[in-house]
């Protein structure tokens, strides 16, 4: 690898290999921003962009050997295999990491228009693996500016070409040639989104659901987890990542303190709450897409609500209340101790409607079935692993005066509320029985310590419970009518058996002293996430039922316009009838001096932008800094000059054939002279000829 000085390119030059150097970013970011990419690929493909970047600023170009080059490349092709069968497992990945391995290398090395191609091939390689990776919109982003860079870097190239095969060129500004090629590149870029957004709406896409079948998916949901584990140590983080959406129908249900349950835990080994293996049961959604959970019940309080989970790799469903109806376009399987979960979770998420019963008694129960408890079910949700004798002590002074099981667990609830303090800092080692210590030592928690506490305390008094996992309400989007749920939103609480009642919810965490505030920014991404919506309704899932919706909002549209117009035009008349002389002349007069302004503007306007823009060339001229592109400039000068006179330039002329063909011996020789010094200007980068072209100038306008 040696390091050599970087020679002169000119600004055509630099500009395609910025377009290039910013389409191959433009590309890396989708990928990065798709989360699928680890970090010493992000790292190294970062590292390379940032070097490239250096190297068309000007800096000392870095050469690389080819033999190196070719002994990284068949050390790579070698690692492949066990990348895609020990570290990535997966197609995807592994091949996304190829992909970027030869990238940074070309990134590098690119010197050739053949190196030149295949970066151009490695970017495009690049937006298609975000394309299948990525559902968010920020995918959209990149996409536009890969478009803007994609259509820069194609205009330049082939002005490269184009000057390379001349072999007479003129020398034109930096300046000049940059306004000229983004104007060119916004309106083509422009153009090519409109036309591809108008054919979007008629052809919705199938083949991105196609590739996604290569991507693997993970068991994840940031903040949600399908166990409890005591045994932690350090501090929780929070998170505002979205991780759920939810819709209710009714308006009035917007401000329901509800919980979002993902999970119920049973088994308790002093440490970790979980659940064994267990098959389910697989449930079938019927031609509509409808699953029947449970018996209706039409006494009690209900709500409808549509629930979409943002992450692709969850399967699990959520729900408020008793769901007794599922709408869902993919089977459930419904497990022990009533979770469920998708079996087919989409890439871009799952979404579906739920209609839901609510105990009128206590808006937070989730009454399942009321069907007693088998023996074998009261075993399980009894069952405790050895433990400090304390906590059933505890538990039996508390509840000393009730007899009831539902006043038992309102008294542990209320004790643990009132008598112990939140927080989210995790004790600094490994305890050898965390709950003992949580509640006769620290004295402070979160939430999964409360909810264990309780649940342990109440199998202590003979009372069947289980620790649930999920969500809090979240917080109301204004903008986009969707309640938006976030990691930071996690929560457990507890579920007891009472008779009569069944599985009842209880929440023992006492409020967080240091609750979120509704910030600026966090309204704010209000319309990040209004409009990550829309992406997700409107292209991610873009299909028939879409279409269709399209159709009959414009169709209907239409209908409206084309009747009522006549009624438009004649409440508008109406309307001006009732207006005043003052309201007449309080708006008329300004509106009447900006239509003048406006006519003014259209009439002088490009006028004085042409005089204006005249004036440059003769500034630079004298000041001896007058370019190629300023001849041209001069030389029209000199036309409207002559065209003021009745003298116009007849297309076919050359300049100096136009020079002798004028009637006047005086002016035929000045104009010969002023085109001499064009051309010397133009084609010979001479600054004397400028000097010359701007005096002769003075002479022609003095006439």
């Amino acid at each position: 690898m040696a390091s050599q000085p970087a020679s002169n390119v000119s600004p055509v030059d630099q500009f395609f290999q910025f377009s290039l150097l910013g389409l191959l970013a433009a590309g890396y970011l989708a990928v990065v921003g798709s989360g699928y990419l680890d970090g010493p690929t992000i790292l190294v493909t970062a590292a390379a962009l940032m070097l490239r970047a250096l190297q068309v600023a000007g800096l000392p170009h870095i050469r690389v050997s080819p033999l190196v080059v070719t002994i990284l490349t068949l050390v790579y092709f070698a690692f492949y295999p066990i990348d895609y069968f020990y570290i990535s497992r997966s197609f995807i990945p592994s091949t996304v990491h190829l992909v970027f391995f030869v990238a940074v290398v070309k990134i590098v090395t690119a010197s050739t228009e053949r190196d030149y191609l295949y970066l151009k091939i490695i970017a495009f390689l690049e937006l298609l693996a975000a394309c299948i990776l990525s559902s968010s919109i920020n995918f959209f982003l990149f996409l536009i500016l890969f478009l803007l860079l994609g259509v820069a870097m194609f205009a330049s190239s082939e002005i490269r070409k184009s000057a390379r095969r001349r072999a007479l060129t003129a020398k034109v500004s930096e300046r000049a040639l940059s306004y000229r090629l983004v104007g060119l590149v916004c309106f083509v870029s422009l153009a090519i989104l409109v036309v591809t957004s108008g054919l979007f709406i008629f052809l919705p896409r199938t083949a991105r659901a196609a590739f996604q079948h290569f991507v693997s998916h993970k068991y994840h949901l940031a903040g949600f987890s399908g166990e409890v584990n005591l045994s932690q140590t350090g501090e929780i983080q929070r998170e505002d990542t979205p991780v759920l959406r939810v819709q209710m129908e009714a308006s009035k249900d917007r401000n329901l303190p509800l919980k979002w349950r993902g999970a119920s835990l049973a088994e308790f080994n002093g440490h970790r709450w979980f659940n064994s293996y267990d098959r389910g049961v697989l449930l079938q959604p019927d031609e509509g897409g409808q699953i029947v959970l449970a018996r209706q019940q039409l006494k009690e309080r209900n709500i409808s609500y549509a629930v979409h989970v943002i992450d692709g790799d969850m399967d699990a469903l959520f729900f408020a209340g008793t769901p007794e109806f599922l709408r869902i376009d993919t089977p459930v399987v419904r497990y022990s101790f009533d979770n469920f979960r998708a079996r087919a979770p989409n890439p871009s998420g799952i979404a579906y409607r739920v209609f839901s019963r609510l105990d009128p008694l206590n808006t937070e129960s989730f009454a399942g079935d009321l069907t007693p408890l088998t023996p074998e079910q009261q075993q399980m949700y009894l069952k405790l692993p050895p433990s400090d004798e304390r906590i059933a002590a505890l538990a039996h002074q508390i509840t000393l005066l009730d007899r009831l099981p539902g006043d038992k667990a309102r008294d542990l609830e209320r004790h643990l509320r009132t008598h112990y303090s939140y927080t989210l800092d995790l004790p600094q080692t490994e305890l050898a029985d965390p709950l003992a210590y949580f509640l006769f030592d620290r004295k402070k928690g979160h939430c999964e310590y409360f909810a264990s506490a309780m649940a342990v305390m109440l199998r202590t008094l003979g009372v069947p419970s289980r620790v649930v996992t999920g969500f809090q309400s979240g917080i109301y989007n204004p903008v986009s009518g969707w309640q938006i749920i976030r990691a930071s939103d996690a929560h457990s609480w507890v579920e007891a058996y009472l008779p009569y009642r069944g599985w009842t919810t209880f929440d023992p965490t006492p409020p967080d002293p240091n609750p979120p505030k509704l910030s600026l920014w966090t309204k704010m991404n209000f319309y990040v996430d209004a409009a990550e919506i829309f992406w997700q309704d409107w292209v991610v899932n873009y299909n028939l039922d879409r279409q269709l919706q399209i159709a009959s909002n414009i169709e209907r549209q239409s209908r409206h316009v084309s009747v009522n117009w006549l009624e438009q035009v004649s409440r508008i008349a109406k309307g001006v009838q009732g207006v005043s002389w003052a309201d007449t002349k309080r708006v008329g007069v300004p509106l009447l001096v900006l239509l003048i302004l406006a006519a003014l503007a259209h009439q002088f306007g490009s006028q004085a932008w042409t005089w204006w823009r005249s004036l440059r060339p003769v500034k630079k001229a004298r000041r001896g800094q007058a370019s190629a592109s300023d001849a041209t400039l001069l030389y029209e000068r000199m036309l409207r000059t002559l065209k003021r006179r009745g003298i116009e330039k007849p297309a076919w002329l050359t300049p100096l054939e136009f020079a002798r063909v004028l009637p006047e011996p005086g002016l035929s020789v000045l104009v010969e002279d002023l085109t001499t010094a064009y051309n010397a200007l133009r084609f010979g980068d001479s600054p004397d000829a400028a000097n010359r072209m701007v005096q002769i100038l003075a002479q022609l306008e003095a006439k």
